[in-house]
């Protein structure tokens, strides 16, 4: 029988929680004996994930309400999850958007902003927040999630060189690079995930597509896109002392993608 208790005793705040890969990560978590901390802007959807989650694991979970551009927020929902475990282990940056999912009505110069706040700033912020409590306590984890799409440009035809998303994410390859070095003597390790297309909120407008899907899954060696579990088993590893000699790394789990 695989270990349940990899993160036993540990507390983890997810930001973007209440779905795709940060929920499967909340999930995947609690699971492994960690108290988890759910937050997201949508607050009735991270409450639905921790009321999951207590019920599937017995585990404690709280659901908090977040706009990771918010700086004064951030910070707040860092105090609220050490006011109620008593520390922040693990933070996992997973909130983020796609332009896909921006307004019609916005240009290209709206869209861009909007992007690299959530993604990049929100992340930066975020980790922020958490390290101020983590050279506290000596030690922490930070698993951010980048992409390939961070280290790789768009296949031909995807991307008009303007796409604000593969700009936030390559700037999030960098940031974990930079604070892993930063962070390495005060015991925190920093750490970013560079997942291949997978399914999830994100992606959905373009796997609704039979078309791009197949075109998708023919970019990925292994024929198809991932799942975020496949994702989360990653971050787990990163989260855990598994990874006590890892920082400033970033991990793919991409299907083959970035080695071709």
């Amino acid at each position: 029988m695989p270990s349940t208790d990899r993160l036993k005793g540990k507390t983890a705040l997810i930001t973007g929680g209440a779905s795709g890969i940060g929920a499967a990560c909340a999930d995947l978590f609690a699971q492994q004996g960690a108290n988890v901390a759910v937050a997201d802007i949508d607050l009735a959807a991270a409450a639905s994930v921790a009321f999951a989650i207590r019920g599937d694991h017995g585990t404690s979970a709280t659901s908090l309400e977040l706009d990771v551009t918010d700086r004064m927020r951030c910070f707040a929902a860092v105090q609220a999850v050490v006011s109620e475990y008593g520390a922040l282990d693990v933070l996992v940056n997973s909130a983020g958007v796609s332009p896909r999912a921006a307004p019609q009505s916005w240009d290209f110069e709206q869209i861009w902003d909007w992007v690299i706040s959530i993604n990049l700033k929100g992340s930066m912020m975020m980790s922020r927040a958490a390290v101020e409590q983590m050279q506290k306590q000596g030690a922490g984890s930070i698993v951010n999630l980048a992409s390939i799409i961070g280290l790789v440009g768009y296949a031909e035809g995807m991307s008009d060189g303007f796409n604000p998303y593969p700009h936030s994410k390559g700037g999030i390859v960098q940031m974990t690079r930079d604070m892993g070095v930063a962070m390495a003597k005060s015991g925190i390790r920093v750490n970013a995930l560079c997942p291949g297309f997978t399914y999830s909120n994100l992606t959905k407008s373009l796997t609704d597509q039979p078309d791009m899907l197949a075109k998708l899954e023919s970019l990925h060696p292994m024929g198809r896109l991932g799942q975020p579990r496949e994702v989360a088993y990653a971050a787990l590893y990163l989260a855990s002392d598994e990874s006590s000699f890892v920082t400033g790394s970033c991990l793919t789990v991409d299907g083959g993608y970035t080695s071709q």
